[in-house]
């Protein structure tokens, strides 16, 4: 209790820091792998699920209802998170962030538990409830530990988490799957996030608040309505329904309606849930637009590039989290690299704009990408794309913190995620949507009638679909899946602009606390 009582004493007492700059780097340490932890559970349970999904439906059935175990995640995901900003806000990070970890065990445990395709779905909700306080809670919980000056590094190790988790998902979800059964791709977060619980309830003291201001409850219905008509927009929009069908106009006036009246109120709540001054600042509305593209490109990607492997470069479904690793590993090193830089010299905006350069790049290359490309070559163009998302993915949550008052860090966190988050919703829809079209062109074209029905309801075949092709129907698809993700990046590649665009126009406004504590910088 020594090293927990002189963290508590530090922020209570900031002028006894010897005493403090003893005994934190040990606390600071040890917060860092709960927070990890935490990311880690966020980030891997989606990449898990989804390779138990097959068995999942082979024991629970309600195949038509499969889309809805991702969809209701989501959704609870997107719309939670911009309240659990404004909840630490007001009542204190550790508190909110602890809430969110029990509630998202509490889904876990109930999803494993889960005796029906209904009941999986509405515990898959709760735990995405718990899991947009967990994104939001440890970039917060970082940014009111660390100065800014100090915190691209560890942000950058955040990503590392991101990264691994992206890789390794697919892997571990299928090896529970395989020798545990499907039920302890839920159970497996139960000890882990026990120990998270634990960690940050011993060690980590932050100042207490308690808000006298209400909750904006009308606020938050007004955005809860909002984003998830957005995210159903997105996902239902070509695939479900038609864009054009009455389903999806409802929709999508729905979330007009409520998010223009969201912003309405917004300028009149004694304590708004999103309070809208935070955009005055130009910083912030630029990494808010970053942060959207990125996540518009990087789901994008994420999404077609094993697509194209597979379908085209003969690889194997069974470790597609390593198909990525290129992308992904480039993405975190450099990710890694700039929050070194950013720490040691105080200097961010290159950033930004050596990442939309290389975004684009990379995005082009990608679209040059024909049946004739080798696996290198495919393997040099990701990480040419990976180097791009690296510069930009924690730096855009760094300059957004450093942009506000602590008062609204939560606030600023949970705005850079929702943006990310609908960003990446936003591109599958976008991406998806021309893929599907190109593709169904091409097998039309090359293939005729055949072709066209075998794309009809799906433009991804699976490998063993794709094996019991005829020979010519075969080499169409590969051709139809090259043509469609071609237009697909080189779609990206164009919105990807817009990030150099905002990135040339960011201030580089100092960041506050250099690096004056020598003892926690080189601890960690």
């Amino acid at each position: 209790m020594a090293d927990t009582q002189a963290v508590a004493t530090d922020r209570e007492n900031p002028g006894q820091p010897e005493k403090s700059q003893e005994k934190q780097p040990k606390s600071v340490r040890v917060v860092l792998l709960a927070l990890m932890i935490a990311m880690m559970l966020a980030m891997l349970d989606n990449m898990i699920v989804g390779t138990a999904m097959p068995t999942i439906v082979g024991e629970l059935g309600g195949l038509e209802h499969l889309s809805w175990v991702v969809t209701g995640y989501t959704l609870a995901t997107a719309a939670a998170t911009p309240i659990w900003g404004k909840l630490g806000d007001m009542f204190g990070r550790k508190a909110t962030f602890l809430s969110s970890i029990v509630i998202f065990l509490i889904g876990s445990a109930l999803s494993g538990m889960a005796q029906d395709m209904g009941q999986l779905i509405g515990f898959r909700a709760v735990q995405g409830l718990g899991a947009g306080g967990l994104m939001v809670g440890v970039m917060a919980i970082i940014g009111d530990l660390i100065p800014p000056r100090e915190r691209g590094k560890y942000q950058g190790m955040m990503a590392g988490v991101m990264a691994l988790a992206m890789i390794g998902g697919p892997l571990v979800g299928g090896t529970i799957t395989d020798n545990w059964g499907w039920r302890w791709s839920f159970y497996i977060n139960l000890p882990l996030g026990v120990v998270a619980l634990a960690l940050v309830s011993a060690v980590l003291h932050l100042p207490k608040k308690r808000s006298k201001a209400g909750i904006d409850y009308l606020g938050v219905v007004l955005l809860t309505v909002g984003i998830t008509s957005i995210v159903l927009v997105t996902t239902w929009g070509g695939t479900e329904y038609a864009w054009t069908s009455a389903r999806i106009m409802e929709l999508i006036g729905i979330g007009v309606a409520a998010l223009v009246g969201f912003v309405f109120w917004q300028t009149r709540a004694a304590e708004p849930v999103l309070p809208l001054h935070i955009f005055r600042n130009g910083n912030f509305t630029l990494m808010s637009v970053i942060g959207f593209i990125t996540g518009f490109v990087m789901f994008g990607a994420t999404l077609f590039l094993p697509l194209y492997q597979q379908a085209v470069q003969g690889a194997s479904a069974t470790n597609s989290g390593l198909l990525l690793l290129p992308m992904l590993g480039s993405m975190l090193v450099t990710s890694m690299v700039a929050g070194r830089v950013t720490t040691n010299s105080g200097r961010y905006k290159v950033f930004p704009i050596v990442g939309g350069v290389l975004m684009i790049v990379g995005l082009y290359l990608l679209s040059l990408m024909d049946t004739d490309t080798t696996r290198l070559t495919s393997g040099i163009y990701m990480a040419v794309l990976g180097a791009g998302m690296g510069c930009l993915m924690q730096i855009t949550m760094l300059v957004a913190q450093n942009s506000v008052q602590m008062k609204d860090m939560g606030v600023a966190s949970s705005s850079t995620t929702l943006f990310r988050t609908l960003g990446s919703s936003f591109g599958v829809a976008v991406m998806g949507a021309l893929f599907n079209h190109k593709v169904q062109d091409v097998m039309s074209e090359k293939a005729g009638v055949l072709g066209s029905k075998l794309t009809e309801k799906s433009a991804q075949l699976d490998a063993a679909s794709l094996a019991k092709l005829p020979v010519q129907a075969r080499e169409a698809y590969q051709h139809a899946v090259s043509a469609g993700t071609h237009s697909a990046f080189l779609l990206g590649a164009v919105i990807a602009v817009i990030v150099l665009i905002a990135a040339l126009f960011v201030k580089e406004v100092p960041l506050k606390g250099g690096p004056q504590k020598p003892e926690v910088t080189e601890a960690l």
